[in-house]
């Protein structure tokens, strides 16, 4: 399971990106459909500050539309993601992911370090995956 934070990191050199290549290596790949807006949003962002030109960008979408990450539909996932954004006062996109991980019973990839400490904080009343913390 993985998201945004850790997918971008493959089709983008930065901090992290040879730790979230060896992640392909030996876990299974979903998310909420949601990773395709999100992923397509980083990259354009990367053109706007100049990062990434046009052309890197879309190849980089293209590659990341063939990775082989099994996208499964948000529509289920919104009221536990609502709930657990607000036990863990977080937003829902992130909470969508993690919802989801729990679901499929999987670890959860990110390289959200707040994301990570949010729910290292939180009660263990509230159900959470395994967490793969890529540093960034």
């Amino acid at each position: 399971m993985v998201d945004a934070s850790i997918a971008i990191k493959w089709v983008v050199a930065e901090a992290g990106a040879e730790q979230a290549w060896r992640l392909r290596e030996r876990h299974r790949f979903l998310a909420p459909d949601l990773l395709a807006v999100e992923c397509t949003n980083i990259l354009w962002k990367k053109v706007r500050l100049g990062e990434l030109t046009a052309e890197e960008a879309s190849l980089a979408c293209g590659i990341l539309a063939g990775a082989g990450i099994e996208l499964c539909p948000m529509r289920p996932l919104m009221r536990p993601a609502l709930r657990l954004a607000l036990a863990l006062d977080h937003s829902a996109y992130d909470c969508a992911y993690l919802v989801l991980a729990l679901q499929a019973g999987v670890p959860f990839a990110t390289a959200d370090g707040r994301l990570v400490r949010k729910v290292a904080g939180c009660s263990s009343e509230v159900s959470v995956p395994e967490i793969i913390c890529v540093a960034v």
